[in-house]
């Protein structure tokens, strides 16, 4: 297994670097299995989102990673709840975070927003507002 940096996921999805993009689209191609972990795809959405994409073409660039057939990233599950959750309206970031944490027995913030929005989706673990 192989471990890929943000920018290599970036060029790959935004082609703005012609030259990086098409070495990134070879190394993908490769019979080779790649992974990430979660804060590469925090990084990436941040990069995307930074580069002008809207919700739906990062969630778009997101779920082409994913149906990469050699693209394994860490926390799989995890990383679907958290782009389902995205798409539904919640940051990434808290998506993330709640995602990871959802075997735990509840998530505590200050964020009152994140706290409604969790409610509203039914995003697990149950979030507690102090």
């Amino acid at each position: 297994m192989i471990a890929l940096d943000t920018n290599i996921l970036a060029r790959y999805l935004l082609g703005d670097e012609p030259a990086q993009a098409k070495a990134a689209a070879t190394l993908l191609a490769e019979e080779k299995d790649f992974t990430v972990p979660p804060t590469v795809m925090l990084e990436l959405v941040w990069v995307l989102k930074v580069n002008g994409g809207s919700r739906e073409d990062i969630v778009r660039g997101v779920r082409l990673l994913l149906g990469l057939p050699n693209f394994k990233p860490k926390n799989f599950e995890a990383l679907c709840y958290t782009i389902q959750w995205y798409e539904e309206g919640m940051d990434f970031g808290d998506a993330l975070h709640l995602a990871l944490s959802a075997e735990e027995d509840g998530f505590y913030t200050f964020d009152k927003s994140l706290g409604k929005m969790a409610a509203n989706i039914r995003a697990i673990p149950d979030v507690r507002v102090l």
